[in-house]
């Protein structure tokens, strides 16, 4: 049934329902943010004055008039709530991972079928202009055929502080943190890859969880390297492409999570990196210098996840982020901890090499 506007109700507002979940909704047409769980309705309200606020996740699924059900809660609680709301007859939204395990996320899958409903996941850095800009250069075959592609999301954080991700439970350490990330951008360019080998590591004093890693995707004549740190002060490439025509390189990161931190709405101009990366390509003939300049950035896009889980519901468009697309990731994510854990490479019956899965999703 089509309607003109989907009433969604929010579970948790953290760190991800308030900075992302919340206001990229209400930037959405067709989307109206009606309720939040929420132990701190003060801030809630600080926040958004009109918008009803929840105690507990049941009550929240009980309502008939709420039709899309977002949860952005502890990574080892998204497999009951979102249990509970496709029980309730709820479309959902899961901020990533989807869940801790694979085995999780396909019950869901299969949940979410049998009631004909709507599941997706959270991957919004799709949606970042570094990764939207490398993806056309890889569709528009600039760097020629790419050979390596280095993807790294480092951070300082030296100090280990006291909240739920970095604590010893299912769900905690930046592989689950990170890790979906840096897993989706790849497979989304270069589908599932032939093996993948994953070191992690405790770096900091008092870590109870892994806070660095080191994964290694292997293709056909491509090895992708996806890397995160908490102990890394010096600034280090976001990507680094390398092909038989020439290479880009990426430094920052893409300014949407930061303007959302700082309160900024979707307006025009959103998405758009002052800081450019550098193409450097081969010059025509034989024995030709190589060419270096600024490449600015497409302009990053997260307001477009939303924008298209309305058009699902509203509009039968296929969803911005698939639910198959999620367990692929989920794969990944599992058999990187089996490649941890047996110290050797692992490889995916599902693998294959690279594959032109480079169109919009």
């Amino acid at each position: 049934m089509k309607m003109q506007t989907l009433s969604v109700g929010l579970v948790g507002y953290g760190m991800a329902g308030r900075t992302f979940h919340a206001p990229l909704i209400e930037a959405t047409p067709g989307l109206e943010l009606a309720a939040v769980v929420s132990r701190d309705a003060d801030r809630v309200h600080a926040d958004r004055p009109g918008v009803e606020v929840l105690a507990k996740p049941p009550a929240l699924f009980a309502r008939a008039d709420i039709d899309l059900v977002v949860i952005a809660t502890p990574n080892d609680t998204h497999f009951p709530l979102a249990k509970a709301a496709l029980n309730a007859g709820k479309h959902l939204v899961i901020d990533k991972p989807f869940t801790v395990s694979l085995s999780e996320a396909r019950l869901l899958k299969a949940q979410a079928e049998d009631a004909e409903r709507l599941v997706s996941v959270f991957h919004n850095r799709r949606w970042d202009s570094d990764f939207l800009t490398l993806k056309a250069l890889l569709e528009t075959g600039t760097l020629g055929r790419v050979v390596a592609l280095e993807s790294r999301f480092d951070r300082f954080r030296p100090t280990v502080t006291d909240r739920w991700r970095e604590r010893h439970r299912p769900g905690g350490g930046i592989w689950y943190d990170l890790g979906p990330h840096l897993i989706d951008q790849a497979r989304a360019l270069f589908g599932m890859p032939r093996a993948i080998l994953l070191e992690l590591a405790s770096s900091r004093e008092g870590a109870e969880v892994d806070d660095d890693f080191l994964c290694l995707l292997e293709y056909d004549g491509l090895r992708v390297t996806l890397q995160a740190g908490s102990l890394v002060a010096e600034p280090t490439p976001r990507f680094a492409a390398y092909g038989t025509q020439g290479s880009y390189v990426k430094y920052g990161l893409d300014p949407q999570e930061a303007w959302l931190k700082a309160g900024r709405a979707p307006a025009p101009g959103w998405g758009e990196d002052p800081v450019p990366g550098r193409l450097t390509l081969k010059g025509e003939g034989d024995g030709a210098t190589l060419e270096s300049r600024e490449h600015p950035g497409i302009a990053g896009d997260y307001p477009a996840y939303y924008a298209g889980i309305a058009g699902a519901l509203l509009e039968g468009a296929p969803p911005p982020v698939s639910v198959d697309e999620a367990l692929e990731v989920m794969l990944l994510l599992e058999t990187g901890l089996d490649s941890y854990r047996q110290g050797r490479w692992m490889k995916l019956k599902e693998g294959n090499g690279p594959r032109k899965r480079l169109h919009a999703h």
